[in-house]
């Protein structure tokens, strides 16, 4: 075995702007000789960077597999594991990190001398279990993956411990946990502003309802102002947003910004509204990267009574916790905000800022790669 173990970072994403495989690749590009392959160019540091274009998808095109139930060349078939495999032919890595469920099959083939980990994003059964067809169609075959191909990983985590215990549950497996943290930043707590400024980054999908936010605005106190950065993820929905924010007082959206500068984008502002309707399962477990963006910026927060949130929040005494998902919850809130309790909140995520660090949150991923390693 040579010194640096060879390692594979396998995601059907685009590497450079995907938070969470950035943050592996950085954790152990210095570490072992990393190879990615994914979408896009090539992340910083790595041995060498296998490129899926663009253009191929990483989903079932053969519906008709799909509704007949032939799982196994529904996936095989999907354009992007097609030209992954095909690239990846003939290679041998000792070990491979695969990131959500659509990578853990093609890794598993690749047949890596010490085994496979396993990284989760989602809770994949139930990824959009608010959607009928979704769940008579789709479901069954993310169940099947998961029934078929989790127990041959050699470990696994996800992003949150509610997740991780369906998992669990589910398929009879262990799962660690690695929260979506953002890597340390250091800085100190900006003076409140007047007016307050409110801030919302989110991806621009119905199912995350923020028409709540515009909503709130119409008849928000005079003292805050709300910025929205919402990713084009549904152009016609972002489009609609955009139409029924036009006037309204208070309100501006503002162009997204690349990952890396995010975090000096939300010091800007005062608080962070992460406010996840639980309209499907892995929202009602949400512990979202931006949770802990608004930590590094220094941010109080305002969240939803989502429970993985909530029980660090309350720890940490990070901000306030609205007592359910209506606007007029939300509002009384917003209502009763003052530059004093605000401060307050900095300052708590001053203080929790390490212990909340992508750096402080990872060890999970070191022991589950080194024990990989450590089998040779």
């Amino acid at each position: 075995m040579p010194a640096r173990p060879s390692l594979l970072i396998l995601s059907f994403s685009p590497i450079r702007s995907d938070p969470r495989v950035l943050k592996q690749v950085e954790l152990f590009r210095d570490r072992y000789d990393v190879t990615t392959c994914g979408y896009g160019d090539a992340p910083d540091g790595v041995v060498e960077h296998i490129e899926i274009p663009r253009e191929l998808r990483a989903w079932v095109d053969d519906k008709l597999a799909i509704a007949t139930r032939r799982y196994s060349r529904a996936y095989w078939g999907m354009q992007a594991v097609a030209d992954a495999k095909t690239k990846l032919a003939g290679r041998r890595f000792d070990g491979i990190l695969a990131n959500d469920l659509n990578a853990v099959p093609l890794a598993l083939s690749l047949e890596p001398r010490f085994g496979v980990h396993g990284d989760l994003h989602e809770f994949a059964p139930k990824e959009k279990d608010d959607d009928l067809r979704w769940r008579l169609a789709v479901a069954p075959f993310m169940r099947w993956l998961c029934r078929r191909y989790l127990k041959q990983l050699t470990s696994i985590t996800t992003v949150a411990r509610g997740i991780a215990d369906q998992y669990e549950a589910d398929y009879g497996v262990t799962v660690g946990v690695v929260t979506n943290a953002a890597p340390y930043s250091e800085r100190a707590p900006q003076p409140v502003h007047a007016p307050i400024r409110l801030i919302h980054s989110a991806a621009g999908q119905r199912y995350r309802k923020l028409e709540n936010f515009i909503e709130l605005m119409k008849d928000a106190p005079a003292n805050v102002t709300l910025d929205l950065i919402v990713m084009p993820n549904e152009p016609d929905y972002v489009a609609e947003l955009k139409a029924l924010g036009d006037g309204v007082p208070g309100l501006r959206f503002r162009d997204p910004v690349p990952y890396a500068q995010l975090v000096d984008t939300l010091a800007e502002y005062d608080v962070s509204m992460v406010f996840l309707p639980p309209t499907n399962f892995n929202l009602a477990h949400a512990l979202p990267n931006k949770f802990f963006e608004a930590v590094q910026a220094r941010l109080g927060l305002i969240i939803g009574p989502s429970p993985e949130m909530v029980a660090l929040l309350e720890q940490y005494g990070l901000g306030a916790v609205v007592p359910d998902f209506s606007v007029e919850s939300l509002r009384v809130v917003i209502a009763g905000l003052t530059p004093e309790t605000i401060a307050g909140w900095k300052t708590a995520a001053d203080t929790a800022a390490h212990a909340l660090s992508a750096q402080a949150q990872q060890q999970a991923w070191v022991d589950a790669v080194a024990a990989l390693f450590a089998r040779a």
